[in-house]
């Protein structure tokens, strides 16, 4: 799955709090190197089996059963009109809690947390320079490149 110690990830980042502040996970999706608020992310699990529901978008590969809850799960390489790719020890699901609503995101692999303080943080060009850029609200500049920090409500709905 990941590098990352899922058990700690979820203790540390099990409620929204200053420490979660500027803080984001940083995943890989083909190349390109996105993020998404660590507040949240309610855990990270690896692929399970995925019950397809009929005539859903085709990035939204199914549901799942998490310890009672269903989830639905968006795969965010097919929301991104990416080439699908066979899952692998690296693909992991994101389980994220926004709003009311409890949602899989089916990435390529886990990079790890990144802090953005101010002065990293930039909007994105306006330019419409691919299909997954509409998904974008900012981007962060860390030490081994740039992270595309995404908009949950533009990818979700």
């Amino acid at each position: 799955m990941s590098n990352l110690a899922e058990n700690d990830f979820m203790r540390e980042n099990s409620t929204v709090s200053d420490e979660t502040m500027n803080k984001f996970l940083a995943f890989v999706v083909e190349d390109e190197h996105y993020a998404v608020e660590v507040g949240y992310i309610k855990e990270i699990i690896g692929v399970v089996p995925i019950t397809i529901i009929p005539q859903t978008e085709g990035y939204i590969k199914g549901i799942i059963n998490l310890r009672g809850d269903i989830v639905p799960v968006i795969d965010v390489r097919s929301r991104f009109q990416k080439p699908e790719i066979p899952y692998n020890e690296m693909t992991c699901i994101v389980v994220v809690l926004y709003q009311d609503y409890i949602l899989g995101l089916i990435v390529d692999g886990i990079l790890g947390i990144y802090s953005f303080g101010e002065g990293l943080l930039s909007v994105p060009p306006s330019a419409k320079l691919s299909y997954a850029n509409q998904f974008v609200k900012n981007i962060g500049r860390a030490d081994d490149g740039t992270k595309l920090l995404l908009d949950l409500e533009k990818l979700i709905f």
